[in-house]
């Protein structure tokens, strides 16, 4: 069995029709989206299925559909393979989430409710204080961070997602996502809006972590029982408690540190990293990331012909 690393992607991978052939096909796959739909109050599968898409991207539609889907994959994958241990599991942003289910930390259940939550939480915020986020492509982070420290921008903005070595997110309130977009211009870099209506993982969104919180104590976290990098610290943790008490609720406020995530899983000679659920932004930056000639592989599955190629490769 090859070295593997199942990842699970979040805001930006979802796209009308995601888990279609599942849902039309898999009693289980159609039990987890009406589960879903309990929670979120509408029919998740016609969400999935039929869109549109203005409503699919609303933030807590968002969060419970690209949460299910990504769930429905990982059961199809332990379908093929069974309950197998994986060198590492992670997820970006929201798929961290999926990442605790593939951990053993939640149930799928558990996940559903915690993200119907989290979504309802960010969207409420979004709407208090309205924010943006940008892409700043062709810059590396201590880049980024000396022109912010030195540039000093009006307004909000942060670094929210350190995703390659040259891609950096920002995340703040218009005035300060437009002085930084000026200040990175000017040193060579090209920006690119991106379209959400919250500024994740910014201190625009700060008043969402004691809540949010105070529903994590609601539940029973588990020690993991497959390695898990973690977006706050970019390192292994394994205790519930650390899981449930500190790193998920900071996880809200906290920069994405998925660049070094995945610099630690090359070191320790993973061969084999499979983007699990819809879209191919997570294969998108490893491709960024890996040097020219890699031998490691890189495969992504939504659908039942690519997680039969997914069960293929692992097992090779």
């Amino acid at each position: 069995m090859k070295k593997t690393a199942l990842l699970f992607p979040g805001q930006g991978s979802q796209y009308v029709g995601m888990g279609r052939e599942f849902v039309e096909t898999d009693p289980d796959a159609a039990d987890l989206m009406d589960m879903a739909s309990m929670y979120l109050g509408i029919d998740v599968r016609k969400l999935c299925l039929e869109g549109p898409m203005e409503e699919l991207t609303q933030v807590r539609n968002l969060h419970v559909a690209l949460t299910s889907v990504n769930l429905i994959c990982l059961k199809q994958l332990e379908k093929r393979l069974g309950y197998r241990k994986y060198a590492y599991v992670a997820g970006h942003s929201l798929g961290e989430f999926s990442a605790l289910r593939a951990a053993g930390v939640l149930n799928t259940e558990e996940t559903i409710n915690i993200v119907n939550m989290r979504g309802k939480l960010l969207a409420c915020e979004g709407e208090k204080h309205p924010g943006c986020m940008a892409a700043v492509l062709g810059l590396d982070l201590a880049t980024v961070e000396k022109i912010l420290a030195e540039g000093k921008p009006a307004g909000t903005v942060v670094i929210a997602n350190h995703n390659t070595e040259t891609q950096i997110v920002l995340s703040g309130d218009a005035e300060g996502l437009a002085a930084a977009e000026t200040l990175c211009k000017a040193a060579g870099a090209k920006v690119i809006p991106l379209k959400v209506s919250v500024a994740n993982h910014s201190p625009l969104i700060a008043d969402a972590v004691k809540p949010f919180f105070g529903h994590l104590a609601g539940f029973d976290f588990r020690d993991t029982s497959v390695p898990m990098f973690f977006n706050v610290t970019a390192a292994l943790e394994h205790d519930r408690f650390i899981i449930r008490n500190e790193l998920m609720p900071q996880q809200l406020v906290s920069r994405v540190r998925w660049y070094e995530i995945i610099q630690a899983m090359l070191a320790d000679g993973v061969e084999l990293f499979v983007e699990l659920g819809p879209g191919k932004v997570l294969t998108g930056l490893m491709k960024k990331i890996l040097p020219k000639g890699s031998p490691v592989q890189c495969m992504q599955a939504d659908t039942p012909e690519t997680l039969d190629a997914v069960a293929a490769a692992i097992q090779s």
